[in-house]
């Protein structure tokens, strides 16, 4: 018999993102914001066995996520993401009613540390609004080497928007000399246990110089001043950027999968 589907109420949410903070931080930071849609599965005592957010991402977690496949086939989400065998999960049961994936990409690590590593004594300051013009083609660029879209060309007032609110919540750091940025990184979900940071980038002419390397250092003994964990996940053929977040101290905790549409 299939379980059946239901919306559940904030507090169902984030006592199951409690059971696993740091692979649930997305989850718990949209479910807080009042942002998107939630659908679950509950057992007979109202807790949470299974969750999905409905947004332009799919973003599954717990057992049983293909009981999701009628609502991700009607969603017109551009990518599933989230811990890789609930995205597997249902990924397999709706992707018969879904486009053809441009990207699938399993085994993504995800790295989290708790430990603030050695001070890197650099530059790296929240970024102000000031920095929006050098940010934006930064951002974009990031975002093109993840995912291979370009923002800028999808959809340049909302990316435009989006950095700038990033900006304006604290959630975007920034360390520049002379033009060049030595490293950026934003934060894509942030609660009371952990940070989860994105578009870790350093501009050409900036890499191979070791900045990255001190500067996330930097930021994540900012972060953990105010939460326990750090954490961000990584394609898995990119092993510099893998190497660059083992040489900081941060341990492989899980995987993530990423199937975009």
């Amino acid at each position: 018999m299939r379980s059946r589907v239901i919306e559940p109420t904030t507090e169902q949410i984030l006592r199951f993102c409690a059971a696993a903070p740091v692979e649930r931080v997305f989850l718990e930071d949209v479910a807080r914001r009042r942002q998107g849609r939630f659908a679950a599965l509950a057992d007979k005592e109202g807790e949470l066995t299974a969750l999905c957010h409905l947004g332009s991402n799919l973003v599954p977690s717990g057992v049983g996520c293909d009981a999701f496949a009628s609502l991700a086939a009607k969603s017109g989400a551009r990518m599933l993401i989230g811990e890789a065998g609930a995205v597997t999960e249902l990924w397999e049961a709706a992707r018969k009613k879904l486009p053809r994936p441009r990207l699938d990409r399993p085994g993504q690590p995800v790295y989290a540390i708790s430990e603030p590593p050695p001070a890197g004594d650099t530059g790296i300051r929240p970024a102000s609004p000031a920095d929006l013009e050098v940010l934006v083609p930064a951002c974009a660029a990031a975002h093109l080497e993840e995912i291979a879209v370009d923002p800028l060309r999808r959809d340049p007032s909302g990316f435009r928007w989006r950095t700038r609110s990033q900006i304006d919540e604290g959630r975007s750091w920034l360390w520049i000399e002379s033009g060049v940025i030595r490293f950026k990184a934003e934060v894509s979900a942030w609660t009371s246990e952990a940070v989860q940071l994105q578009q870790v980038w350093t501009d050409l002419p900036a890499r191979g110089q070791g900045y990255a390397g001190r500067a996330l250092r930097d930021l994540i003994r900012l972060l953990l001043e105010r939460t326990p964990t750090v954490c961000l996940f990584v394609r898995a053929e990119n092993a510099v950027a893998i190497g660059l977040y083992e040489s900081v101290g941060m341990k492989h905790v899980l995987d993530y999968r990423s199937v975009l549409l």
